[in-house]
């Protein structure tokens, strides 16, 4: 859809995923913003994924050098990504830093589980932005980019997020008609002029 595109020139492609749709084909979905963004470029290529249920910004590359140069910036960690969460709970602090290694849980797939021993690097960096009731709005800045991570972690340190169906209470996932996990900031270098790049997408939720 043209009104989900935030941002074109020769080399990128900035699109703001909705929630519900694949970032690539799926096993037997094929419908996906991949190739929502193909029918406008043919060229493009996802530079990351988001999870189905969560929405926000997905940035493509359009051409070889773009392509090559955001798989750099993301294996580098040279991009800086900011979500928006709405969980269940208070914050115990302003802001804080989750650090729970995590692999795959092999008994209740498709979950991930804390793994001390062989589980992967994770950090999550989180900021209060607002307390509505018993419920707390968080800007996540996630180092890494360990699949699930984020509703993971929050699950973890007691603030599940809203919507949630791998990780939260059933009286927390049943509160919000969606999961409300949205990538709402994207900034890094462009890959072909260096120029500095920021693109935003509020949630609507």
């Amino acid at each position: 859809m043209k009104d989900w595109i935030i941002f074109e020139d020769e080399h990128l492609l900035v699109m703001n995923k909705p929630a519900g749709l694949f970032t690539t084909p799926g096993r037997f979905e094929k419908r996906c913003l991949l190739n929502e963004a193909r029918a406008f470029r043919a060229e493009a290529e996802a530079g990351h994924r988001l999870d189905l249920d969560t929405s926000g910004l997905v940035v493509f590359g359009c051409s070889k050098q773009a392509i090559s140069g955001l798989n750099r910036l993301f294996r580098e960690r040279r991009i800086d990504k900011q979500y928006v969460a709405q969980v269940a709970g208070t914050a115990a602090a302003n802001a804080g830093e989750i650090i729970f290694p995590l692999g795959p849980d092999r008994v209740r797939r498709p979950r991930q589980r804390v793994d001390w021993r062989t589980g992967k690097r994770a950090l999550t960096r989180y900021r209060v932005l607002a307390t509505f009731g018993s419920q707390t709005r968080l800007a996540l800045m996630p180092v890494t980019g360990v699949r699930h991570q984020l509703r993971l972690h929050l699950a973890l340190i007691g603030l599940p997020i809203v919507g949630c169906d791998l990780y939260a209470p059933a009286f927390v996932r049943a509160s919000g008609a969606r999961l409300m996990l949205h990538a709402q900031r994207l900034s890094f270098s462009h890959p072909a002029t260096n120029l500095d790049l920021l693109f935003e997408a509020a949630p609507d939720f």
